[in-house]
């Protein structure tokens, strides 16, 4: 079964929060698809990632810009796997069926959003259900991840 985690954003935004943990998906050597909503939620993200990191750069792309099977970090409103990811981030609300497709599944969702909070507990729930791992990460005041629990 796939491992789920649930990053419950606190202190920073999705914005500042998910360029990071994409950067450190890199580091390790693996490929993620982020699933959004709507393509233009993708091309927006996608944006920030042009400015991550300050000095640096962090691959990826969205359909706009084409040739996925090249691209470490895909940026999708469809639920695909074009570029052979192992790696899956869940924002806004997104749903997968291919989560069997994935080692790892990282659900991220804002605390501050109250439906966002019991969409991920519905969601907590039928993945737990399911048989998967999980694990809840929630962010400190300093917005260090801190795991809250496990199953």
């Amino acid at each position: 079964m796939t491992e789920v985690r649930f990053y419950h954003l606190t202190t920073r935004s999705l914005e500042d929060a998910l360029p990071t943990m994409l950067e450190r998906t890199v580091e390790r050597g693996k490929r993620a698809v982020v699933l959004l909503a709507s393509e233009g939620r993708a091309e927006e993200l996608a944006d920030r990632l042009w400015r991550f990191p300050e000095n640096g750069f962090l691959p990826h792309g969205t359909v706009k810009d084409g040739y996925a099977e090249a691209q470490p970090i895909w940026l999708t409103d469809k639920d695909e796997n074009p570029n052979d990811a192992s790696y899956l981030f869940l924002i806004d609300g997104a749903e997968s069926e291919r989560l069997a497709d994935y080692e790892l599944c990282s659900v991220v969702f804002d605390g501050r959003d109250e439906t966002a909070v019991a969409a991920a507990r519905a969601r907590w729930r039928r993945l737990k259900d399911a048989g998967h791992r999980l694990i809840y990460q929630k962010q400190d005041e300093n917005g260090r991840w801190t795991a809250q629990a496990e199953t």
